[in-house]
């Protein structure tokens, strides 16, 4: 079970910064972590592992997001969360 409230104040830039995409982009990745745990005891759990998928997909919309509007909190936030990092777009 994750504790939204550590990761909220782990990840926040202020003290009423609940929403940030910083901030979304970590929840998600606890939420993509506590189900990826799940899912190595339960492999025939189908509607888990479509839940993960759009998980994952969201979270890399999000960091897509980031990414072209703030470079360096992309690369602080994707160390941060140990998260793989693609190519950087260019435009």
């Amino acid at each position: 079970m994750i504790d939204k409230k550590q990761v909220i104040t782990d990840n926040a830039k202020g003290a009423t910064d609940t929403g940030s995409t910083a901030v979304q982009v970590a929840l998600l990745s606890a939420r993509i972590n506590n189900l990826a745990a799940h899912l190595a005891t339960n492999k025939k759990d189908k509607a888990g592992q479509r839940g993960l998928q759009l998980l994952n997909g969201q979270r890399r919309r999000l960091l897509k997001y980031l990414e072209r509007t703030n470079y360096d909190e992309y690369i602080a936030l994707t160390d941060k969360l140990k998260i793989r990092r693609g190519q950087r777009i260019v435009r």
